[in-house]
This record gives C-alpha cells, structure tokens and sequence, in this order.
C-alpha cells in the first residue's frame, strides 16, 4: 500500500521533476539548477524516479543531518518504498545485503566487525606507502609521453592498488575487478548486468576468502575468514564485505583524485595556494573543501521512512522514500559562505560528502589520507600540469552513482 501511494502521488501543482537531475552546461561542479531551485523554495519535495515512484527530495543541510542521524529513517534496501537508483539495484538488493544496507543493532553488529583496520592510527601508519605508491606512479607519468591519462596514470591504480593491500586482493586481478564495478555504479546497467556483475565479484572474494581460511595472512580478507571460522559469518556473507570494500575502496577516491585535479586546474589561484604550500594542515583542509566543492556521490544517501516525520514544513509518510541530496547541502549558503566559490583556506569539515549519522562512510579516514597524499605531490612534482583538451570535451560520469571522469587527459611543460 505504501508504495502504491509513493506511485501515485499527487502532483496538483504540474509535473514532478524527474531525479537525478541534468547540470547545467558549462557548470560540471554545481549542484543541478532544479536540485538549487528546490533548496531555495521547497526544500523537501517530491520527485519523480525512473520507475513512477515519487519519494521525497531532501536538499537542506539542516533537514539533511536531521534525517540522517534519526531512527525512524531506515537503510534497508528490501523495503517497500525504498527508492532504488535502477532496476538493477533493486534487482540485487535482495540478493548482497551488506551493512550499509542494514539498520541497528544488525548493522552496528556487523560493521564492527571491520571498523579495526580504518581506525585512523593504523590507516596513518600506511602514509608512508602510499607517499611511495603516489612517488612512484607520477615517475612513470613523467618518463612516458605526454599527454597522458591520469586516471589510468595515477587515479585509479592507487587506490586500487592500497585497497587490494588492505584486503589481501591480488592487484594483477584489478582490470577484472575494476570492470565488474563499473557495471555496478552505473545507473544504466540492466538489472541481469548488475547481478551478473555482483555474482561474478562475489565467486571471486569467496574463493578468496577459502585461500584465507586454508592459508591466513596480515589483511582484513583473513580476518573476515576468521570471522567464518567463529561462526559469525557465512562464507558468502563475508565475500558481499569483501566486495563492498573493495568497490566503495577503489572508486570513491580514484573520482576525487580525478575530478579534484579538474576543479583545481579550472581555479588556478587555488592550485597556486596548495602547489606552494609545506603545511600539512592546508593541505588537509584543501581535501575537505574539495570533498564539499564536489560531493561525488551525486544521487543522494537513499532511506525509506519507518514511521510518520515532520520536516521541512512537510510529513514524510511511513514507507515513503526519502533521497538526501547533500550535494545541495554541501552548497547552502547558511553554512557554507559563498558555496558556488572554491576557498581551500576555509573551514570544510561540517560537509557531508561521507554521510551523517551512523552510517558515515567506513573508510573516511582512508580516503582523506590517500587524497592529501595525491594532492599535497602531484601539483608540486608536475608544477606546470594543464588539461590537454578543453574541459568541455571532458566525459563526465553523469551516469554513475559516483560522479567523476571517465578520461582525464593531461599534460605538462618538461
């Protein structure tokens, strides 16, 4: 009954807009115009999805980390009125429950189970193998020709190759694994890719995790083995971990190193003030103010209401879905100064580019410190880096789940 009401919602006042919503041209970083129109005059309001289903659109920083933080919004996946991305992800819902899929206490059972190896003193003790991996990929880069990929060149094989290291992934396996996970994130994958994407990912981790239990090494794949050992986990419960990791591991930050070198090329200013500096702190702070700037993960934090919310001058239903836009909520003015202006220097640390609330990304720590890494060498080892095409000739991932490039062509004066 409550998804037939998402369905049919009435729309007395026109058309709802459809979600996701198109950017405008020659603007990739901003928010959607209707997305800043909505946080402007109707805060929370109803959109149309790609399956009829109309669920509520949160744009507001305020009513945002209200929802994200409050009990009666749920994470599950495989309930009705959940507003999926696609039909492939509500075709695998069902089929690789994971815990940021699940609500507590279950969810806070199973992601302990894993919280140990991003505890931030043990991620900053990998600071200097990343430094090497980050060192050693722009000298590959700067012996070659130019111009060169640099998503192929240096954002997407290092965090791959330090999440293969984490888990205990053989990273010669990463053009397997890095083409199933395209297919997962895409928005237009058909519901058979996505499942047979995720199928063939998780064969691949459960044999792995069977090398773990037989021969045990110092990785979280061997510690997840251990888990099944206990008891506490399936063999096939402990291989969706292990996929969920190493997809959210891998392309979350190869977006950010890619379309953060974009933005920072298209702010020249910026990228003089972060190329200059030694300060370890101005660099942190250039990485949460590019994590607001951009807000990767571009189609929302998904919920479904479990019981009646009033917010936003509105009453969110039992059963109705809710998508908490935070790329809007990372650019409202009554938090952030001058939103629409890129200020490596302010303070970014109220944004929620990892979430809100309990389910706030897992690998945070993880992502912050690859991102300094990169950004703190690649602009001070390659000073005169450029765009080696117009950015208009750029392929943004308007498709994915993830925002980014798919090419980063660049190139520099030897």
């Amino acid at each position: 009954m409550t998804e037939t009401l998402a369905e049919t919602a009435p729309e007395a006042e026109g058309p709802l807009p459809e979600f996701p919503m198109p950017r405008a041209a020659g603007c990739p970083f901003a928010p959607p115009p209707t997305a800043r129109a909505l946080h402007t005059e109707r805060p929370v309001a109803r959109v149309r999805l790609w399956d009829g289903s109309a669920p509520w659109l949160v744009t507001r920083y305020a009513d945002q980390r209200a929802l994200l933080g409050d009990p009666r919004v749920s994470s599950e996946a495989t309930r009705p009125g959940f507003p999926h991305p696609s039909a492939g992800f509500r075709e695998n819902a069902g089929r690789r429950r994971t815990f940021i899929t699940m609500d507590d206490p279950e969810h806070a059972r199973i992601r302990r189970m894993v919280t140990g190896p991003f505890a931030i003193k043990r991620i900053e003790a990998m600071r200097p193998g990343i430094q090497k991996i980050t060192d050693g990929l722009i000298d590959t880069m700067l012996a070659g020709p130019t111009p060169v990929d640099l998503v192929r060149a240096l954002a997407l094989p290092l965090p791959s190759l330090v999440i293969c290291q984490l888990l205990g992934v053989p990273y010669e396996d990463h053009d397997f694994f890095q083409r199933k996970s395209s297919v997962l994130i895409n928005r237009h994958s058909s519901a058979e890719e996505v499942v047979g994407a995720n199928e063939a990912l998780t064969d691949y981790l459960e044999g792995l995790v069977a090398g773990k239990l037989a021969e045990p090494a110092d990785d979280m794949l061997s510690e997840l083995a251990g888990r099944v050992r206990a008891g506490e986990l399936t063999r096939r419960d402990a291989a969706n971990m292990g996929v969920l990791l190493l997809v959210a591991g891998h392309e979350t930050t190869a977006n950010m190193i890619a379309l953060g070198t974009v933005a920072l090329l298209e702010n020249p200013d910026q990228l003089a003030v972060l190329r200059e500096t030694e300060d370890p702190k101005a660099v942190a702070r250039a990485v949460e103010e590019l994590l607001r700037y951009l807000t990767i993960v571009h189609n929302g934090r998904r919920r479904v209401a479990r019981e009646d919310i009033e917010i936003g001058g509105e009453t969110i239903r039992a059963g109705e879905g809710i998508i908490v836009y935070t790329g809007t909520g990372n650019w409202d003015a009554e938090v952030f100064a001058e939103p629409e202006r890129l200020d490596i220097g302010r303070d970014a640390r109220r944004h929620m580019a990892f979430g809100f609330g309990v389910h706030q990304c897992l690998g945070q720590p993880l992502a912050r410190m690859e991102l300094q890494v990169v950004y703190g060498t690649l602009y001070r080892r390659i000073p005169t880096l450029r765009l080696a095409t117009g950015i208009d000739q750029l392929p943004f991932k308007d498709d994915g789940l993830v925002y980014g490039v798919y090419e980063l062509p660049v190139t520099w004066t030897s």
